[in-house]
């Protein structure tokens, strides 16, 4: 998905907050904003938005000297998230469709995401998610696909995201790779917060080798590459990772929350929507 020029005021934004975070003073906020026009001035706006995204984020941690503005904010979002496990575990097992539900609780999830900026309920995202109509719904594909597969290889998103994430793999009735960040960028699970959510306890737990938001296939290791290519069905959780893999093939089933017009406009969906696509 290429990059729009609504995109700018994002890019922006997401530099502000991270700023804030760190506890930057006015002055230190000011030349991080002036260092992101710079960058976003000579950008390729052929690029996707991921990819700008990384030089934003990774021109925000130098000027900061911070290597992970989020960190505080992620382990609050994994705490949330892991108090409400009980019940949304207790949701799958009393659903007449336990698949289902749990494929819209990982999609409720995906909420957890500090990119676009939005407040949130977050019960209240899950009670709206367990009734709200697909958009783009292959669950059926996506189902299929899940009896043929002999590994899923799962592209996780946001920290607390990881929660959501866990029920729906402890539905499936098949082994699953769970691939967090190499590093940290914005609020992207790294494997501390993979196994801070427990999915060291239902799959296996490997990182792409990068710290690029999404996944930009050209930035990950060699190790992580040979994976998604031998993989025959994976899952890619949240806004980043349709940006970057939305022409990957019908082998990748995309679960995300539309929280951008710009994506909304890109999939041909409203702001709010939720999402099964197969690429």
């Amino acid at each position: 998905m290429k990059t729009y020029l609504d995109c700018y005021p994002c890019f922006l934004r997401q530099a502000l907050e991270a700023a804030r975070m760190t506890g930057a003073d006015e002055r230190q906020q000011h030349g991080v904003l002036v260092r992101v026009l710079d960058l976003l001035r000579d950008v390729d706006l052929s690029g996707t938005p991921p990819e700008i995204g990384d030089q934003v984020h990774r021109l925000v941690r130098q000027e900061l000297i911070d290597g992970d503005p989020y960190r505080a904010i992620k382990d609050t979002s994994t705490q949330q998230a892991l108090a409400l496990y009980p019940q949304l575990q207790a949701l799958v097992r009393e659903a007449s469709d336990p698949l289902d539900t749990a494929l819209r609780l990982s999609i409720a999830g995906n909420i957890i995401d500090l990119g676009p900026g939005r407040a949130y309920d977050l019960w209240e995202v899950v009670q709206r998610i367990l009734v709200q109509p697909f958009a783009l719904d292959d669950r059926i594909a996506l189902k299929e696909a899940l009896g043929r597969a002999d590994r899923v290889l799962y592209l996780a998103d946001n920290a607390g995201e990881t929660v959501f994430d866990r029920v729906l793999i402890e539905t499936l009735d098949v082994p699953v790779t769970y691939v967090v960040k190499g590093g940290p960028t914005l609020n992207d699970a790294t494997r501390e917060d993979a196994v801070a959510a427990g999915l060291d306890q239902v799959a296996e737990v490997v990182d792409n080798g990068t710290d690029a938001p999404g996944t930009i296939l050209a930035r990950c290791s060699s190790e992580f590459r040979q994976l998604y290519h031998a993989a025959d069905l994976i899952i890619a959780k949240g806004q980043a990772n349709y940006e970057t893999l939305s022409e990957a093939g019908s082998r990748v089933f995309f679960l995300l929350q539309v929280k951008c017009p710009v994506i909304g406009r890109d999939a041909g969906v409203p702001v709010g929507s939720i999402v099964l696509k197969r690429g």
